[in-house]
């Protein structure tokens, strides 16, 4: 009782609200005996092991779409041989790409990813027009369909033979959102283990496809695979359209650097886990596909709304339910990984002041970023309410390629600008400029082949125009004023209901990126 009382009397101290750029310039003795008080500045825990980044890593790479559709690549390729060298030449390209956020990350060891190394790079109108992107459509949709994926295989076993009801699959996927929220506002530890068991567990179910696979092969079944480039597609257009649905699929190598402030030992882990994840996804990913191919004729695959499902059912039988519990497996582990990640984009981009001052609060006993994860929970219910959320999908690949290159495309301008800046890694010039030089292709692309969407998702990014001006740009004084009372009736409403204060980065990181410069 008595420790509460303190901890309580502790918050109460804390609770008077000031905006960050104020609170930056309150007096430092005072916050040398806060500090001292409270046994160290409020900020998030160093609590992800090396072990906790490759699952992290590994577990939102592989999503659903390595269990259910798998068939872009074939689609565009129309061979099998041609489309697992695709698949190769994909793998390649995303590990050259994690390889320069390795760099990025343990030299910018701020969380955030892209956000924080555009910031870093290019200043703050580029870095807010990346995270207003990112908190309009790329996090809340892409968790809000991952989350419907998940309720419709986990209910698929009950209606084996017809759709699932719509308003039950979307209280199931609420019901996930809240639950994977829940989880890691209470303790980061649970999210990783969470995150843990779930990667282990979609890592199994695809080596039980793979031995499966090789099991048929050294039975004989090997007719798909002789003259495997016969009828390949080797249309330039055709082509890129195979990579682009290949790099889609490896999408998430990035995850780890959201939340590099909480890596143990970043400058060896974060570079660690990256060289371990990228190698196991790539081969599971390749050695997947041959088996599919090994038991599906190319008609079977294209045809298929699920191609593991469909596969189980000609290898496995009465035991082919496995494979739709574990694309939910794979689903609940993937939205746990993003939810993790984009609650730190949103608490970085607050700390920078792109955002209400509330989002960069973490538990003064949990050492969470409770009020990120709230708004992150409730900007994906808002987008489950949306009948054709998967339509939103297709309004930002032109987006995320962009940011993506012009993040590395910073590495490269960084370089060049501070060349004496401390690296603990240090890429040969040649992986930068390759992945640059590609990401210009990826981003032509999308304009090419999906122009109409994707200048909707340039104007939804473009629609951050005004927010920064009014939000950002302009100093407090030149605000409306109603809009600051409002700001700072929420903030002090937050901080009581959460428990919660203003967080500040690690004084001995900002020494280090201070003597580093």
């Amino acid at each position: 009782m008595m420790e509460e009382t303190e901890k309580f009397s502790s918050l109460n101290s804390l609770a008077k609200y000031y905006p960050v750029k104020e609170a930056d310039k309150t007096d430092q003795n005072d916050k040398a005996q806060r500090n001292k008080g409270n046994q160290g500045t409020m900020q998030l825990k160093k609590e992800i092991s090396l072990l906790n980044g490759i699952s992290l890593i590994v577990g939102n790479m592989i999503g659903s779409g390595i269990f259910v559709s798998p068939k872009g690549v074939l689609n565009y390729s129309t061979s099998y041989g041609l489309s697992l060298v695709i698949w190769a030449i994909g793998g390649i390209f995303s590990v050259i790409g994690a390889l320069c956020y390795a760099e990025l990350g343990t030299t910018i060891t701020k969380s955030g990813a892209s956000y924080a190394y555009i910031l870093e790079a290019f200043g703050s109108f580029i870095a807010f027009i990346r995270l207003w992107t990112s908190l309009l459509i790329i996090e809340p949709t892409s968790q809000a369909i991952i989350a419907i994926t998940f309720a419709n295989y986990i209910v698929q076993p009950v209606f084996p033979s017809c759709q699932p009801p719509y308003v039950a699959c979307r209280l199931i996927a609420a019901a996930c959102i809240c639950l994977l929220t829940f989880i890691n506002c209470a303790y980061v530890k649970w999210g990783t283990r969470v995150q843990d068991a779930f990667t282990y567990a979609k890592v199994t179910a695809l080596i039980v496809i793979i031995v499966t696979g090789v099991v048929k092969l050294s039975q004989g079944y090997s007719q798909h695979f002789q003259d495997s480039f016969e009828g390949s597609s080797w249309n330039l257009g055709g082509i890129s359209l195979a990579l682009y649905s290949a790099l889609f699929s490896y999408s998430g190598w990035d995850t780890l650097n959201f939340v590099t402030e909480e890596i143990k030992n970043p400058e060896r882990n974060l570079p660690l886990a990256i060289a371990v994840s990228m190698p196991i996804v790539t081969i599971i990913y390749i050695l997947t596909n041959v088996a599919y191919y090994t038991v599906l004729d190319i008609n079977a695959i294209l045809s298929s709304d699920a191609v593991a499902v469909t596969f189980a059912e000609r290898v496995f039988g009465v035991f082919s339910w496995f494979i739709p519990i574990a694309v939910a497996f794979s689903c609940f582990g993937g939205l746990n990984a993003s939810i993790l990640a984009s609650s730190r984009l949103f608490f970085v981009g607050s700390r920078e002041g792109h955002l209400p001052d509330l989002l960069s609060m973490i538990h003064i006993g949990r050492f969470t970023p409770v009020p990120a994860l709230l708004f992150n929970c409730s900007m994906s219910l808002i987008y489950l309410i949306v009948e054709d959320v998967f339509q939103l999908i297709n309004y930002f690949s032109f987006s995320y390629w962009f940011f993506v290159g012009l993040s590395i495309a910073g590495q490269l301008y960084l370089r060049w600008k501070e060349p004496d800046r401390h690296r603990p890694l240090k890429l040969s010039l040649f992986f930068p400029i390759f992945f640059c030089i590609c990401s210009v292709f990826l981003v032509v692309v999308p304009l090419y082949s999906d122009t109409i969407n994707s200048l909707i998702g340039i104007g939804i990014a473009l629609s951050g125009i005004p927010v920064y001006f009014m939000g950002v740009y302009l100093p407090v004084s030149k605000r409306p004023p109603f809009v600051s009372k409002i700001l700072g009736a929420v903030t002090r409403a937050t901080q009581l209901l959460c428990y919660c204060v203003l967080t500040e980065m690690d004084t001995s990181e900002e020494t280090l990126e201070t003597k580093s410069q």
